[in-house]
């Protein structure tokens, strides 16, 4: 059934006159009339009663009058919904987003969320491999993960943030003045380190093999704070970003930063690079504004 034809049938029933529907929708009689025939003839009976001067409607016509307002107003609500969606107004949004970056984020959901209140926002949990797989298999449109992303997948990645690793230990570990550590110093200290399933864990294992050892992983943990408090029970050294290390302040910690080599801890957004709805496109604008 024509849309259309249906609405020009509606207003003319609506107003008992073929000349005012003209009028009112800026189209000639003879277009209103074609038009209603021709859904006279879809349907196979007609919809009006011509008496003279009078349009009645038909038993038909009736039905069709009550159920095309309905279908009608159904597509002004569909057309006002997908302004809106357009309008980054209303929507729904689910991004992925690793245990190790939530925290990070947290400013930028406070923004969004003052932004853009219409949109339902759904935060998924995952480690970044695990939310760069669910990326390229389309179950995800958007997340965030640590660069580097694992190159046999199909994923685009937009870097976000990019901060130094600093080595964190009970105090008394390093020299009281010590602020950078180089990366060889690491060979003859027992590490906590995040589990295997983390980018910054791969990204040290290779800086390890590249600077020619093998290190002593005195424990691994999928729970940062956990590093945190095995580091300050002097068990070992926690290998940790630079933002992480900002939320430590304790005397019984100390920290010092990685260098030679420096070993960037780079946040990116992960996404599938064909299609972005206008919610994602507004939440990469969000975030591009809060972490500068």
């Amino acid at each position: 059934m024509d849309i259309r034809s249906l609405r020009y049938f509606v207003e003319t029933a609506r107003l008992s006159s073929f000349t005012q529907a003209a009028e009112l929708l800026h189209v000639t009689q003879s277009t209103i009339s074609k038009m209603v025939h021709q859904l006279e003839e879809e349907l196979g009976t007609p919809l009006f009663v011509r008496d003279g001067r009078r349009l009645g409607l038909t038993d038909t016509g009736r039905v069709v009058y009550g159920r095309g307002q309905e279908m009608l107003a159904t597509m002004r609500t569909l057309a006002a919904e997908v302004r809106d969606v357009q309008a980054v107004r209303r929507g729904t949004l689910t991004v992925g987003i690793p245990p190790m970056i939530n925290l990070l984020f947290t400013p930028v959901l406070k923004a969004f969320r003052e932004r853009h209140p219409d949109i339902a926002l759904v935060l998924r949990e995952e480690t970044g491999p695990g939310v760069e797989r669910l990326v390229a298999n389309g179950e995800l449109e958007i997340g965030m993960t640590v660069l580097p992303a694992d190159a046999g997948l199909s994923v685009d990645t937009l870097p976000v943030a990019s901060y130094p690793i600093w080595a964190l230990a009970a105090s008394g570990t390093f020299q009281r003045q010590r602020r950078t550590l180089k990366l060889s110093a690491l060979k003859d200290l027992p590490l906590v380190l995040l589990t295997d399933d983390f980018a910054l864990t791969r990204t040290l294992r290779r800086a390890f093999a590249q600077a020619g050892f093998e290190p002593t992983v005195a424990a691994q943990s999928g729970q940062w704070d956990w590093l945190v408090e095995m580091a300050s029970a002097g068990i070992g050294v926690a290998l940790l970003p630079e933002p992480f290390i900002d939320r430590l302040a304790d005397e019984s910690l100390q920290a010092v930063r990685i260098v030679e080599p420096e070993l960037p801890w780079q946040v990116a957004h992960v996404c599938n690079g064909r299609y972005l709805s206008h919610a994602a496109r507004a939440w990469l604008e969000v975030s591009a504004e809060v972490l500068g």
